[in-house]
């Protein structure tokens, strides 16, 4: 198969980038930064510089390919809206990536809620999240204009990335917090829960999508849940630094 990857130097596309092309597929993968080429290459996949502003550019490509994933961003209507136009007619696959945070509250740390959120009783978003949804529910309505469009909502991601140099939001930017102050610390009193996949869960999510989604479907991608607490407790042990401990929102934000 030929498949179009935008957000191909990024840690959640490149790794999907990177495990198509292990499988045999062709994948084209669009990059910003053309010095990101050699590290595309050596993973099998080749690089298409440019950026989700192309219009020309992502259209092309898209009507090339067999199948389109955009892993680049969640919140560029204007991609989007290209890929969708593109591929309008062909009943080709076209994976959106979307992120948990549309249903994530503003406890900051201090609470966790008992509601299970499912594929069939997503809650109205917040005001910040609304755009987000919005782009969703595009792709999701696609399936009316003969796209086999699906949106995969990952949850906290977790492992290592495939391009060098590329790793997911969360617990990163925690660990670099604790290396920096030597102190592991979680936002409020850590007792927001979040639920969590391995990248190479990812992947594969992503491989069996593009062979078997229906048509108009949303997905969340996860394997298990924490509190961040227990993340941050256990970091704390591998890392054998102090902690954890409370931060308030504050002084997070701050940092």
């Amino acid at each position: 198969m030929n498949i179009f990857i935008t957000g191909a130097g990024g840690f959640i596309g490149g790794s999907i980038a990177a495990g198509l092309a292990r499988d045999g597929h062709k994948v084209r993968g669009l990059i910003r930064r053309a010095e990101q080429r050699a590290d595309l290459e050596r993973l099998g996949i080749e690089p298409v510089v440019g950026s989700l502003h192309d219009t020309a550019l992502l259209t092309t490509e898209a009507r090339a390919a067999d199948a389109v994933i955009n892993a680049a961003s969640s919140d560029h209507r204007g991609a989007v809206e290209t890929l969708i136009a593109a591929l309008e007619g062909s009943n080709k696959p076209l994976l959106h990536t979307s992120g948990s945070s549309i249903v994530g509250d503003a406890c900051g740390g201090d609470s966790a809620t008992d509601k299970i959120y499912t594929e069939d009783t997503l809650p109205e978003p917040t005001a910040d999240k609304a755009p987000r949804v919005a782009i969703d529910n595009l792709v999701l309505d696609a399936a009316k204009r003969g796209v086999r469009s699906a949106v995969l909502c990952n949850t906290l991601i977790y492992g290592h990335g495939a391009v060098p140099d590329t790793a997911s939001v969360q617990l990163p930017r925690l660990e670099r917090q604790a290396r920096k102050s030597g102190i592991v610390r979680h936002v409020g009193h850590g007792l927001n829960i979040w639920s969590n996949v391995h990248i190479d869960d990812v992947v594969d999510a992503y491989r069996r999508a593009l062979d078997k989604t229906p048509a108009g479907t949303f997905y969340f991608i996860e394997s298990g849940e924490a509190q961040f607490r227990d993340m941050t407790a256990a970091m704390a042990k591998a890392l054998d630094l102090r902690g954890p401990e409370d931060w308030p929102l504050e002084k997070a934000i701050e940092e």
